[in-house]
């Protein structure tokens, strides 16, 4: 029997929703929350496909910011104050003659911006992150180093074989990472190459923290970047309570709430 249009249309419309909300869905988790079968799923996702609503892929699908992923200046400005306060409590792990990675993106950038007006000292910066460069260059006592690779120019950042291959002749002291989601399974990010140069960095530096405000959480994208039980350490905004809800389970003492 021939479905409705207007039935159909709401439908994709509600699928399309879902894809903004959780930005990665596979196609059993969208039969699953939206009672189809996958013959009916993969037709709503190629018509919206189509209309350039998602960007199909193996198994899933991605919403169109993926497509065209949030310039880094229009996402500065998001969570702007929990960023701040996650720097906050990230600087207080930089000591004076260290050598310290700051990874790509606006939690990141945030604590570059602390740095360069609460100065602890001369000590070496490696990074990815060219905004966050600019910043720091600007200050006489930092040692500014950026990683070679391929930029990526709406997530302003360096990655790909040559940066990977520029950490070999590097020793650091603590590594900075930030990324796009956070639920029970652990901390995700889209790009692969992004997430090869994260694992990278993790394998040289001595102490890890991730950066993650409370917005990035139930978030998940196509690739998992570390489950829980191997994240050193997360400095965040999000309270004890709404981990819990998430279902977020952190390793004893893992957790810096700010």
């Amino acid at each position: 029997m021939k479905v409705a249009r207007h039935i159909v249309d709401a439908r994709r419309e509600k699928l399309a929703k879902l894809l903004e909300r959780h930005r990665y869905l596979s196609v059993p988790e969208l039969c699953a929350q939206l009672g189809i079968s996958e013959a009916t799923a993969r037709r709503d996702l190629e018509a919206l496909s189509k209309d350039d609503r998602i960007l199909r892929t193996h198994g899933g699908a991605l919403p169109e910011l993926e497509k065209k992923f949030t310039p880094l200046q229009d996402r500065t400005n998001l969570a702007r104050k929990a960023k701040e306060r996650i720097a906050m409590a990230a600087l207080k792990f930089v000591r004076e003659g260290g050598t310290y990675y700051l990874d790509g993106g606006t939690t990141t950038l945030a604590l570059a911006r602390l740095l360069c007006v609460r100065p602890l000292g001369a000590f070496t910066i490696l990074t990815n992150n060219l905004a966050a460069a600019d910043l720091l260059s600007q200050v006489e006592e930092f040692n500014v180093r950026l990683l070679g690779g391929r930029w990526l120019h709406r997530q302003a950042m360096l990655v790909g074989k040559e940066a990977t291959h520029a950490l070999r002749t590097w020793k650091i002291d603590g590594a900075f990472f930030s990324a796009e989601g956070m639920n029970t399974a652990g901390v995700w990010n889209t790009n692969p190459e992004v997430i090869a140069l994260q694992h990278a960095i993790q394998e040289k530096a001595a102490q890890v923290w991730f950066c993650l405000d409370a917005t990035k959480l139930g978030l998940t994208t196509p690739h998992l970047l570390k489950p829980w039980s191997d994240v050193p350490t997360l400095i965040t905004d999000a309270n004890p309570a709404q981990l819990s809800a998430a279902k977020i389970k952190l390793r004893p003492k893992a957790l810096v709430s700010v």
